[in-house]
């Protein structure tokens, strides 16, 4: 039972089924509840505070439960020690079976790196000793933890404490209870051997789960970090952790504690001696531990935050902190022996050629941030000061824009909204379909914003969900109040903003307008039995055009930006996703699989086309690629879905460099040309910079996004606002940060 022993006095009132007091002891606050049970804050006849750990009713009658709940008594029972939470008091026979602990009030490790950032030398020095002492205590008493991690850390004034052995077992009782073919724990922690091989584990995997705390302690990331739990795992089971952001001669000691073979992991002894020796003695002036401020409620079964060094995640939000925790560290569950054998016999990824190291200064690299801009965070949904307070319904999958000093988002159920760049503050919301029916269904997005107005496309779906109406709205930038509106085809994404000319078509007819008036500058007629969609390269205007009765080309129509009248016809394959230009040629990737698309495409050729003489030229790639793929600085950037980035030549087709990431089902990368900086951003919130020149990882965030939404429609992106970046995910949440200093939150 995955519980917290303690959290000062961050407990919550008990609710109205609560039992006022289990085996003699006063129930007074909750302190969490976990998979398996409640933790309350109990007070003895005496005044003497304790946790008790209640097993939720469900599981009482499980007769398999109650003799791992034993288990998990005696095992406790046998472990005395300074940096253990000991056993108090517990009836394994009762009704509902319950334990009490000593109560320890302070915080988690995973709530003080939340709160305060990573370690400082000292308190490393003093997590490190007390976890090795905690450690041999426990394996004195022939226990083995087997689920040591930050959330089962607490922060002492007097040092740290060991805590929750609910999946502990006593060393000479190996093979009870585990003939099941499961396996409980919590993959960023877990040994290799938890995964392959449960009857295996012993001391050495704590030690493990000790090298991999120690690397979230001093860095605010584990060295398996990634966003699926199971990914998490292969990674533990099959790859090399990493270090970015550790020393020597500490990198050097985790190495070792986390080599994949048992055997070759240091003894605890051995550890003592070392981090004695490497770790600084803390400064005079520094404190035994911070003062922890209280963040309401505790979110108990939940693994850390994960961020990069230095980062914070935004307190006071129990329910997302819970969420992000879950997506970034996986949940602590079951995992089946089919899974296992995958990660035993499974292939490896390959290799990186990128190397991280620490990132460059901030005067060496990034631009100065807006005047008056902190980091900020919020929500598409957070209540507007002016037009509609609410959105129509939270459905999730937003996409935003940047313009000047706001961001501008739209999305499902989302009327229109603008956010103060600066500050994160919803400035307006239109009111555009404020009496939609119950039933009913309303999509935005914005296009962008020329001359004041911002160019919104919208669907109003009726009740059967048939499209019903579909219009372009422009609105004033300044009071979000609507300027003009034009129905247009009711396809998504129909509407296209082509630099200072709104293209909207209806049936075959596009018109090109004037984006702060609305009103008509030209017309252009697309072929018989084509569907087109329009975009542009450097000063050129095109219409890619696919035939709607054959798959044999993409015609593309070069349109003369004053009249629309077509300047020149190039073709090309079908499956070609236009790109952009390199060497005065329009290049595109040929994927050979029907995708004309851009994100989680598979391609293995480049397609150059020169716009002038019609040309076309064949660029052969050294493999085949997956990912979202997008072309900046003459280079094609690729982001895999398992976190890969790589850098590819349009030219000769070699790959320059490919690096691994921990943010996985990027969007298309986001190249800023100015630091040359590349960035990608995961569904939860994960955000990357690497130098697009040797794909070196500059640094990685943590994640923090509100919910992890599975919607494989809309991607998650990073956006420039001056010198900061502004980030949108799937799920409504956007948030700003400084590059030069991506530990900072709002």
């Amino acid at each position: 039972m995955d519980c917290r022993t303690g959290e000062g006095d961050a407990g919550v009132p008990l609710h109205k089924d609560d039992p006022k007091s289990v085996g003699g002891y006063r129930l007074a606050d909750r302190l969490g509840s976990g998979g398996m049970g409640i933790v309350y804050l109990g007070r003895a006849r005496s005044g003497r505070e304790v946790a008790v750990k209640v097993v939720h009713a469900q599981y009482a009658e499980d007769k398999v439960f109650r003799a791992r709940f034993r288990q998990e008594i005696e095992s406790v029972r046998k472990v005395s020690g300074a940096f253990t939470a000991p056993v108090v008091d517990a009836d394994s026979e009762a009704v509902r079976p319950w334990m009490a602990t000593q109560y320890v009030p302070g915080p988690s490790l995973a709530d003080r790196i939340r709160e305060r950032g990573a370690l400082r030398d000292g308190e490393l020095r003093r997590l490190a000793l007390g976890l090795v002492e905690a450690l041999r205590d426990i394996h004195r008493a022939g226990v083995v933890h087997r689920d040591l991690k930050p959330a089962n850390v607490l922060m002492a004034e007097d040092g740290p404490r060991v805590i929750d052995f609910g999946i502990s077992r006593a060393a000479e009782n190996h093979n009870t209870l585990t003939e099941t073919g499961q396996m409980i724990g919590t993959p960023p922690f877990m040994s290799p051997e938890q995964f392959t091989d449960a009857r295996t584990v012993g001391p050495a995997s704590d030690v493990f789960s000790l090298g991999a705390l120690l690397v979230f302690a001093l860095t605010g990331r584990g060295p398996f970090d990634a966003d699926s739990p199971y990914l998490t795992a292969f990674r533990v089971v099959h790859e090399a952790p990493v270090l970015n952001g550790v020393a020597q001669p500490l990198r050097a000691v985790l190495e070792r504690c986390l080599a994949k073979e048992a055997a070759k992991r240091p003894g605890l002894d051995e550890l003592a001696r070392t981090f004695a020796e490497i770790l600084p003695e803390p400064h005079p002036d520094d404190p035994a531990t911070v003062t922890f401020r209280p963040v309401g409620q505790p979110a108990v079964e939940e693994a850390p935050v994960e961020a990069g060094p230095a980062a914070t995640a935004r307190p006071g939000r129990g329910w997302g902190r819970r969420t992000r925790s879950l997506v970034a560290a996986g949940t602590v569950g079951v995992l089946s022996l089919g899974f296992l054998a995958y990660l035993g016999f499974g292939p490896g990824f390959p290799g990186s050629s990128g190397t991280a190291g620490p990132s460059p200064s901030a005067a060496s690299r990034w631009a100065a941030v807006p005047a008056d801009w902190e980091p900020w965070q919020t929500t598409v949904y957070a209540t507007a000061s002016k037009g509609a307070d609410k959105p129509l319904r939270k459905e999730g999958e937003s996409t935003c824009v940047t313009h000047e000093d706001a961001v501008y988002c739209g999305g499902s159920g989302l009327l229109p909204v603008r956010l103060d760049g600066r500050t994160g503050r919803t400035v307006w919301r239109a009111d555009l379909a404020s009496n939609l029916s119950g039933t009913g269904r309303y999509d935005s997005v914005v296009l962008g914003v020329r001359d004041g107005a911002v160019l919104v496309q919208q669907i109003v779906y009726e009740e059967s969900f048939n499209q019903s109406l579909a219009k372009v709205v422009a609105l004033d930038a300044e009071s979000g109040e609507q300027l003009w509106a034009r129905e247009m085809n009711q396809i998504a994404n129909a509407a296209t903003l082509a630099d200072d000319l709104l293209l909207t078509p209806v049936g075959r007819k596009l018109t090109a307008r004037s984006p702060r008036t609305g009103a008509g500058r030209w017309t252009f007629t697309t072929p018989a039995d084509h569907y087109c969609t329009y975009t542009t390269l450097g000063t050129a205007l095109y219409a890619q055009c696919l035939a709607s009765d054959t798959a044999e080309n993409t015609r593309f129509l070069e349109l003369n930006r004053t009249d629309g009248s077509v300047v020149r016809r190039l073709e090309a394959p079908y499956a070609c996703g236009l790109l952009g230009t390199v060497g005065g040629r329009a290049a595109c990737v040929a994927g050979g699989d029907g995708s004309e698309l851009l994100e989680d495409t598979t391609f293995g050729e480049v397609l150059l086309l020169d716009p002038r003489s019609g040309t076309r030229t064949t660029t052969k790639l050294t493999r085949r690629y997956q990912g979202s793929v997008t072309m900046a600085a003459g280079t094609l950037w690729i982001a895999g879905t398992d976190g890969r980035v790589t850098a590819v030549s349009p030219l000769t087709g070699k790959q320059l460099w490919q690096t691994r990431t921990g943010v996985e089902r990027s969007g298309r990368p986001t190249y800023d040309t100015r630091s040359r900086t590349l960035y990608l951003v995961s569904p939860s919130g994960r955000v990357a910079a690497l130098d697009a020149h040797r794909g070196r990882l500059l640094w990685e965030t943590g994640p923090r996004a509100e919910r992890l939404s599975n919607s494989e429609g809309t991607k998650p992106e990073v956006l420039s606002y001056g010198g900061a970046l502004v980030v949108t995910t799937p799920d409504g949440t956007v948030f700003s940060l400084d590059p030069a200093h991506p530990g900072t939150s709002g």
